[in-house]
């Protein structure tokens, strides 16, 4: 009996535990459920080694366990520190960001869409529901993740006809700022989740055509709003009603049932993007037959399998992840309902 090793580095304490032990739980069950990764590999041991407090300090410890395969942490920060403290390769199924880009960290094997698209998604969905849009208030915080955000959303308007008028804030400076925002037909806001709960507080629901926010694309964050939560829009990554039927793994529906079964909650995304790398990665180790990185990463880039998480494709460049598309999704009459693109929408945009 052969055992192929890996290691997950995710935060499983600290403020990203909740997103971080998802992710563990559905590695756990792609470990023992269905990784298929070789005929001469038989089971699959995964070790979990925490990121909090220090990323770097953790890829460091799991990359001495010598790993056949490593996955790395939910969050664009903590991703980026893991990635920079090992040469291996990394399936990055939790850090969103364009940073994490080839030639720069050779070593990462990306899953998730960037963060860039984030916004650019939710312009394009109100510019499809409505052409008499103009103008947006965009209030982004001052990290790399959210200045990311705001850069995809600068991007894209000037392709969409609409005028932006953006804000950075820093930690702290919400209160002040966010009563002094211009009037605009749609409002975005991106920071850190403590931030963007503060500024739904101060301005929701307003007097905006719509509102977005990154936060409104998960369950968890803005939970406490109650009413002012309707009709808010975000980007997200994936939903279980909304995905597609994979050629590669098993479907969101068994993934869903095991999910519940292990752990008695439903799979948010990150729980979907990390059993996703697990299914690709034994996919690249098939069609290698081998342990080499430069074989994997070979194979990696030029795969095109479609999994219960979305299609998958790495720009031949960049190796930032192209085929995956970032829903936008809308909380309806108390769910949160995909509304673009079309072709995954289970409910139509409400302004």
């Amino acid at each position: 009996m052969t055992t192929l090793r890996a290691a997950l580095v995710t935060p499983l304490s600290g403020p990203l535990a909740v997103f971080g032990r998802a992710g563990a739980s559905a590695l756990r069950l792609w470990a023992e459920r269905a990784a298929q990764p070789r005929a001469d590999f038989t089971q699959v041991d995964l070790a979990l080694v925490d990121a909090h407090p220090s990323a770097a300090f953790a890829m460091q410890a799991a990359a001495a366990r010598q790993p056949h395969v490593l996955f790395g942490p939910y969050g664009a920060g903590l991703a980026l520190a893991a990635l920079g403290a090992t040469q291996q390769l990394v399936w990055n199924h939790g850090g969103a960001t364009d940073r994490l880009r080839w030639p720069r960290f050779p070593n990462v094997l990306n899953v998730p869409a960037p963060a860039s698209t984030y916004f650019a998604a939710v312009l394009y969905a109100l510019r499809d529901a409505d052409h008499t849009l103009r103008t947006v208030t965009l209030l982004h915080g001052h990290t790399g993740f959210a200045r990311e955000v705001a850069r995809g959303a600068l991007d894209s308007a000037s392709h969409l006809d609409f005028v932006v008028h953006a804000h950075e804030f820093r930690p702290g400076q919400i209160n002040s700022l966010a009563p002094t925002l211009p009037a605009a037909d749609v409002l975005l806001v991106v920071g850190a989740f403590d931030d963007e709960r503060t500024a739904a507080r101060i301005l929701l629901p307003g007097a905006w055509r719509a509102t977005a926010f990154v936060s409104a694309g998960v369950d968890e964050v803005l939970g406490d709003l109650g009413d002012a939560r309707s009709n808010l829009l975000g980007p997200c990554q994936w939903l279980a009603d909304a995905a597609p039927e994979p050629d590669e793994g098993p479907s969101a529906d068994w993934f869903a049932r095991a999910y519940r079964d292990a752990t008695e909650e439903d799979p948010p995304y990150p729980a979907a993007a990390a059993f996703a790398a697990g299914v690709l990665c034994a996919r690249a180790l098939r069609e290698v037959d081998s342990l080499d990185p430069a074989a994997i990463r070979q194979a990696v880039a030029t795969m095109r399998p479609r999994t219960l998480f979305g299609q998958f494709a790495l720009d031949p460049a960049s190796g930032l992840q192209v085929g995956h598309v970032v829903l936008v999704t809308q909380w309806q009459d108390g769910a949160r309902r995909a509304v673009w693109p079309a072709s995954h929408a289970s409910a139509a945009l409400r302004l």
